[in-house]
């Protein structure tokens, strides 16, 4: 065998042995890592172990904060519900599925309207399958919108991408009951919302449109369920406990719930006004807020 020969059989040994010795070597890390990463397995450190005794003590004394917290955000929206308003004099014009809309279109006959400015336009990360990634988690967190229409409000999504793609999306990521136009003039940037997501609510008097309230970065978070939605709004809630302005409407909380299916049946709603009045009168000895 010549000398280059050996060499070259050597020198694969060596990088074959140093192979396998780092292959050990790893190998003897995994061991010592693995009851750490077993699957299920905590690789923090944990809170302290109690009785049931205690946890209920601990419970306890944390509900005090969080009661604190609920009457917090209670009043924050009422101070919202207090919020000058400043009135939207330029004509707006969008697309809708149903061809040309205006803003007051987008209310769709209600009292109040809630935008969201999701990213869905050529140059955003997905384009054209997915919208934002962003904006789909707040798609996908979107509670029916029947029971912000049975507080008279609307809520609808806004991007720059064709009413054609939007529908496609739409049937995609299952979102066919979230109303969605396309921008097609300043409408964005007038807004707060060309560069970046955010929430808009609006209120009209007969034609005229004020815009009432704006959310953004980590407070969009929140939205999504009916409730929160709703706080933003000018008339929030619209139910007796609330802290509202003399003559705004009101009614009793749990009252007007119903199956998102079932708005505007008096059968069913009779038997699910008869069902709250029940579990209000048996948890009157409760604290229900």
């Amino acid at each position: 065998m010549s000398t280059k020969a050996t060499k070259s059989k050597s020198g694969k040994h060596l990088r074959k042995d140093k192979k396998n010795r780092n292959k050990e070597t790893n190998m003897d890390k995994n061991k010592e890592r693995a009851p750490q990463h077993r699957k299920g397995h905590l690789t923090t450190n944990t809170p302290l172990i109690v009785s049931p005794k205690q946890w209920e003590a601990a419970h306890r004394k944390l509900l005090v904060k969080e009661k604190e917290l609920t009457r917090a955000r209670d009043a924050l929206a009422a101070e919202r519900r207090r919020m000058p308003w400043v009135a939207v004099e330029k004509k707006y014009q969008f697309d809708g599925p149903k061809g040309k809309a205006s803003l007051l279109d987008l209310f769709d006959g209600r009292r109040q309207l809630i935008v969201y400015r999701a990213f869905f336009e050529p140059g955003v990360v997905g384009w054209p399958e997915h919208a934002c990634v962003g904006c789909s988690m707040v798609a996908d967190q979107v509670a029916h919108p029947a029971h912000l229409n049975a507080r008279d409000t609307t809520l609808a999504f806004a991007s720059r991408g064709p009413q054609t793609d939007i529908e496609r999306l739409k049937a995609r990521m299952g979102w066919q009951f979230i109303p969605w136009y396309t921008i097609t003039d300043g409408f964005d940037k007038d807004f707060g919302v060309d560069e970046w997501h955010g929430t808009n609510a609006f209120i009209r008097d007969g034609d005229r449109v004020f815009r009432t309230y704006f959310i953004n970065n980590r407070g969009d978070e929140q939205m999504g369920n009916t409730w929160n939605y709703l706080d933003i709004t000018p008339l929030g809630r619209q139910e007796e406990w609330e802290d509202s302005p003399k003559g705004y409407p009101q009614t009793s909380p749990y009252e007007w719930w119903r199956w998102h299916d079932e708005y505007g049946n008096d059968e069913a709603s009779a038997k699910v006004l008869e069902q709250v009045r029940r579990g209000r009168a048996a948890a009157q000895t409760g604290d229900a807020t």
